[in-house]
């Protein structure tokens, strides 16, 4: 089984690393074509800003292979909102993968903290990347921009609004929390993935 972890700049590769690593999974990181095509299951994680990161992808022609892979593919995070469609932030194109538009949370009434950060409960789970878990589980999550729910949404949040806290389609699935730091929760979502 060979797993590979999309390295382009953006963070939180080496927590991702050390999670798989306390599962059993041996990951390598890498922004190499070949060693990502020919890979079991591909974690395309991410902390950062989407324009950014886009650029990077874009730059090195990694847009056109994510897009290309037939494997299981796990975007986290900021890795999951570069799978939609177009970010509000700084206004970006992005993968198009899943058909949500990412969309910056308003602190509204209830003045939110903006990011969210920490923990949140994630519930009407409906793939087998939550075998397992039950609904309601808490995960940990970091994001000032949210997907909204839509055709492609696996799993529910709440911060103000209810928004995607996880995304599939086809092989694609897309969580916005960080399974890497959720704990016992995030370690068996992983373990799901790998398992796909």
């Amino acid at each position: 089984m060979k797993t590979v972890i999309i390295q382009y700049n953006a963070g939180n590769i080496q927590s991702v690393l050390f999670a798989l690593e306390r599962i059993g999974v041996e990951a390598i990181v890498s922004d190499d074509e070949e060693q990502i095509q020919h890979a079991d299951k591909v974690i395309f994680p991410g902390v950062g800003e989407a324009s950014t990161a886009m650029q990077y992808l874009k730059h090195r022609k990694l847009d056109q292979l994510i897009l290309q892979l037939k494997q299981p593919v796990l975007g986290i995070c900021l890795g999951m909102q570069l799978m939609c469609k177009f970010s509000e932030e700084n206004n970006t194109q992005c993968l198009g993968i899943f058909d949500e538009q990412v969309a910056k949370f308003n602190p509204g009434e209830e003045q939110l903290k903006i990011p969210q950060i920490g923990w949140n409960n994630i519930y009407d789970l409906q793939s087998g990347l939550f075998k397992g878990i039950s609904n309601n589980a808490y995960c940990y999550f970091v994001h000032g921009y949210f997907a909204a729910n839509g055709m492609h949404t696996i799993a529910s949040a709440n911060y103000g609004i209810t928004y995607s806290a996880a995304l599939h389609k086809d092989n694609f699935y897309g969580v916005q929390f960080h399974p890497e730091k959720s704990a016992t929760v995030g370690e068996q979502i992983l373990k799901n993935f790998i398992d796909l």
